[in-house]
C-alpha cells in the first residue's frame, strides 16, 4: 500500500519557471502506476479507529499557500512532527508564496492536476472550487464514518456545517474555529496625548467627535506650531468604519448587513444617506484629510508614520499599535462612538470573528481519501488546535498543571503575531477550539491576541448582525462578477462624489434609479436566495 514519494515542493523563484514547474507537477500527481487502486478502506493496512491510520507509512502530498516570504518553518512544528510518526501518514507539503499563487493558480486548475490535498482557505477561493467541483470529493460520507472529532465540533458550533455547505447540498471543503478571537472587528482609535494636552475628554457620540475633530485641526495639539494636523486620513476612499455610527457596518466589504434577520444593500438607505452628509460636513471643513480620495496607502502610512510629530489624531484600526510606529504609544482604543439615535453599531461576529471555510479539501486524484479524513480529522481537537494556531507545547506554549496553557514570550527583537507565523499554520488549516475550552487559555493582554481581547469588550455588545458568507452557485458566479464591478464602482465613486462635494438630497432619486438600472435588483435576488440556503441548513 505504500505510496510513492513525490519530491517536489511548488516553490517559484518568478514567472520564468512557472512551466517546468508545472510539467514537474504533471508528472508527479498523474498518479498513473505508482498507487494501488483499491481504496484504502478495503485495504487492510487502514484503521478505522484508533492510531496509527495506516500500519504501513504513506506519503500524501498536500498544497498550501502562505503569504509572501513566510516560507514553510511551520513545518518544524512538533506537533506535525508527532502526527506523522503516530499516524503513519509521511506530508510531502507543497509551499507556494501568495506572491506567485495567483498565475500558478489558474495554470493548475486549467491542467486538473492537483495534489491529494488543499490546506488553507487562500488556496482556492468559493468561486474556484464551486467551478471545479470535479476536481474535489464531496465529504459528507466521511465526515460522517471516519471524523468524529469535526461531527461534535459541528454539532457543538452548527454555523461550522451552515458555512461549509454548497449550493447542491453537499460539503466539499472542511472549515475551522479559530481560538481567542473577538467578537469585534475594528476599534475608533484616537491619540490620547493629543486629548490630554488639549484638555478633552473621550468622545463619546457624533457630536463630541466633532468637537474634538475640530479641536484637532486648530489649536496644534502636535506642538510643531504648523496647521498640519490631519483629525481622520485614509486612502481611495472614506473608511465605512467612520460611519458606524449611524448604523453601518460592513466586515465582509459587500455594502450587506442583515436587519431584523433580512438582508439588506446599505447604500440606498437612509441611513447611508445620513452618514454620507456627516462624512460631508466634516470634509467641507477640513477635518477629513483632503487627499483621501487620490492617495495610496503608501503615501497615507507615510502620514501615520510621519518621522517628526504625529499627524492623524483618529482611525479605525484592530489595536492601537497597527500604523501609527513610534508614535503608537500616544494611541487608545476607545469605546464605540455613539449615533445621532444615542444607539453604538459596532461591526464584527456576535458569535466570534472565528469561523472559516476552504481550509481542508481532498481531491479526486487523492486514492487515499479515508487516510486523509481520518489524518485531518487529528486537528479537530482543542489542543491540537492551538499547536496549530500559535505553536506548539513546550515551544510556544506552557502546559501547566491546573489545565490552563499560557502563551510564551517571543524572541527578543521578533513580534508575537510574526512567532506565531513562523512556528505554526496559524490562521489556515483545520481546527476547532471550543468555546468552553478558550476559558484555559492564557493570553498576555498587552499585546496581540491578548489585547485584542481586551480591546474587545469596549464594542463586542454594540456588534451588528453582518451579512454571512454565504455560498453562491456556478451560475450565480457568472453573473455576480458584472453586477459587483458596476454596481460596487458606481457607489464608491458617488460616495466619494458625495463627501466631496454635497448634493446628496438632489440626486438621490437618480443614484437609486441607476442602481436599479445596473441590476441592484437582480443582485439582491441572487444574495437573498444564497442567505435563504444557508440559512435553510440543518
Amino acid at each position: 500500500m505504500k505510496k510513492s514519494n513525490r519530491a517536489y515542493r511548488f516553490k517559484l523563484a518568478g514567472t520564468i519557471v512557472l512551466a517546468a514547474v508545472l510539467l514537474f507537477n504533471l508528472a508527479g500527481c498523474s498518479g498513473s502506476g505508482d498507487k494501488d487502486p483499491k481504496s484504502d478502506a478495503a485495504a487492510s493496512d487502514f484503521n478505522q479507529e484508533g492510531l496509527p491510520i495506516v500500519n504501513e507509512p504513506i506519503t500524501l502530498d498536500v498544497l498550501t499557500v502562505r503569504w509572501g516570504n513566510m516560507g514553510d518553518t511551520f513545518v518544524q512544528n512538533q506537533w506535525l512532527k508527532d502526527l506523522e510518526q503516530s499516524t503513519n501518514v509521511k506530508i510531502n507539503w507543497q509551499v507556494m508564496s501568495s506572491n506567485d499563487w495567483g498565475e500558478q493558480k489558474s495554470i493548475m486548475l486549467a491542467s486538473g492536476t492537483l495534489p491529494d490535498i488543499v490546506f488553507g482557505d487562500i488556496v482556492f477561493s468559493d468561486a474556484d472550487i464551486v467551478n471545479n467541483l470535479t476536481y474535489f470529493r464531496p465529504l459528507d460520507d466521511y465526515i460522517d464514518q471516519y471524523m468524529p472529532n469535526l461531527k461534535a465540533a459541528m454539532e457543538e458550533t452548527p454555523e461550522m456545517k451552515q458555512m461549509s455547505t454548497f449550493p447542491d447540498g453537499k460539503i466539499y471543503s472542511l472549515p475551522a474555529r479559530l481560538p481567542s478571537r473577538p467578537q469585534s472587528s475594528i476599534q475608533p482609535i484616537i491619540n490620547k496625548t493629543w486629548l490630554d494636552k488639549l484638555g478633552l475628554e473621550v468622545p463619546d457620540n457624533t457630536e463630541e467627535l466633532y468637537q474634538v475633530f475640530k479641536a484637532f485641526k486648530t489649536q496644534d495639539p502636535n506642538g510643531n506650531g504648523k496647521p498640519d494636523e490631519l483629525p481622520v486620513s485614509g486612502s481611495g476612499n472614506i473608511s465605512i468604519d467612520l460611519l458606524n455610527p449611524f448604523g453601518i457596518t460592513d466586515i465582509n466589504g459587500n455594502s450587506m448587513m442583515v436587519i431584523d434577520n433580512e438582508p439588506v444593500y446599505y447604500p440606498i438607505t437612509e441611513n447611508y444617506k445620513e452618514a454620507i452628509k456627516w462624512a460631508h460636513k466634516l470634509y467641507s471643513e477640513g477635518l477629513i484629510d483632503q487627499e483621501i480620495f487620490t492617495q495610496d496607502n503608501t503615501m497615507l502610512t507615510a502620514k501615520h508614520q510621519n518621522p517628526d510629530v504625529p499627524l492623524v489624531g483618529f482611525s479605525n484600526q484592530w489595536v492601537p499599535d497597527a500604523v501609527f510606529g513610534q508614535w503608537k504609544d500616544q494611541y487608545i482604543a476607545i469605546p464605540s462612538i455613539a449615533g445621532p439615535d444615542g444607539k453604538r453599531y459596532q461591526g464584527g461576529e456576535p458569535l466570534g470573528m472565528n469561523l472559516r471555510r476552504n481550509e481542508f479539501l481532498i481531491t479526486t486524484s487523492n486514492e487515499y481519501p479515508e487516510v486523509s479524513a481520518r489524518w485531518a480529522d487529528q486537528f479537530y481537537t482543542n489542543e491540537a488546535s492551538i499547536q496549530n494556531f500559535w505553536g506548539a507545547i513546550g515551544t510556544v506554549i506552557q502546559k501547566n498543571d491546573d489545565g490552563t496553557y499560557t502563551l510564551m514570550n517571543p524572541p527578543e527583537g521578533t513580534s508575537a503575531d510574526a512567532w506565531y507565523w513562523d512556528q505554526s499554520v496559524r490562521d489556515f488549516g483545520p481546527k476547532y477550539v471550543s468555546p468552553s475550552f478558550e476559558k484555559n487559555i492564557i493570553l498576555d493582554e498587552t499585546t496581540g491576541d491578548g489585547l485584542k481581547l481586551v480591546i474587545d469588550k469596549l464594542g463586542s455588545e454594540y456588534v451588528t448582525t453582518p451579512f454571512p458568507n454565504v455560498m453562491y452557485s456556478a451560475e450565480e458566479f457568472l453573473e455576480l462578477p458584472t453586477l459587483t464591478t458596476d454596481i460596487d464602482g458606481f457607489v464608491g465613486t458617488t460616495r466619494a462624489k458625495w463627501i466631496s462635494e454635497g448634493k446628496i438630497d438632489e440626486e438621490w432619486d437618480a443614484y437609486v434609479k441607476k442602481l436599479n438600472d445596473m441590476g441592484l435588483e437582480r443582485l439582491m435576488e441572487i444574495r437573498k436566495d444564497a442567505y435563504k440556503r444557508y440559512t435553510s441548513v440543518k
